[in-house]
């Protein structure tokens, strides 16, 4: 399953339309089912929301998303009838927010906190290689908008590293997105310095960035700690 949970705050949500999605059931009914409930599901919290415009492009009436809390939308989905759907789907949303929880609770510690600062040294460092590529790939012809380079760049190192961005890191995925910004600072610094074409340069980093990923098992999934220990 996609990712079921997101922080926002310092607290973990999911919404109605993951519930929907998650348990196979239509939105207005999982919709249904919360403003039914809604003076008992706000005993875990103030029910927060957003009204989506509507796709149709004649218009129509907005979409509401409830963002529910653990609490709330473990109550939520207890109200649901079981099928091998729905125990799935519950199965993993406790997952989900128990390894966010988790992921919070290590963002505040210490250990993250420099991980972040020492990672941002190596970020400063791989900006300065990719301002000088922008002016060598204009003496190439690239016409493109400068921030362009930045950004492919950017999502090359999160994808190797699943991560979307460093404020939705682990420790141990700062630490890997170093490594793989270095990969890309050298690569960079090594390709202009052998006058190569700024794409051949671009495959060089996948390449060397994919031997990393095989290297540090990077695709190996973890299993999740026994909580007892």
């Amino acid at each position: 399953m996609e990712n079921l949970v997101e922080v926002r705050g310092d607290d973990v949500f999911t919404n109605s339309k993951v519930i929907a999605q998650g348990t196979g059931n239509q939105h207005e009914s999982v919709s249904a089912i919360i403003q039914k409930y809604c003076k008992d599901i706000e005993d875990f919290g103030i029910i927060e929301f957003s009204d989506l415009k509507s796709g149709n492009p004649k218009g129509g009436r907005p979409e509401r998303i409830y963002y529910l809390n653990e609490e709330q939308a473990t109550f939520v989905i207890t109200l649901m009838r079981n099928n091998k759907i729905v125990v799935k789907f519950k199965k993993e949303l406790v997952r989900q927010f128990y390894a966010m929880r988790r992921f919070i609770f290590e963002r505040q510690s210490q250990g993250w906190i420099q991980t972040r600062e020492q990672g941002k040294l190596t970020r400063k460092a791989e900006t300065d290689v990719l301002k000088r590529l922008v002016e060598y790939t204009k003496e190439q012809g690239y016409n493109h908008k400068d921030n362009l380079l930045y950004i492919n760049y950017t999502k090359l190192a999160n994808k190797i590293c699943g991560i979307s961005g460093r404020d939705n890191a682990s420790m141990e995925q700062l630490s890997n997105l170093t490594v793989a910004e270095n990969i890309i600072l050298h690569c960079i610094d090594y390709g202009i310095q052998e006058n190569k074409y700024y794409k051949d340069i671009y495959q060089d980093c996948k390449k060397r960035l994919k031997m990393f990923k095989n290297i540090a098992y990077l695709e190996v999934v973890r299993k999740m700690p026994d909580s007892t220990s």
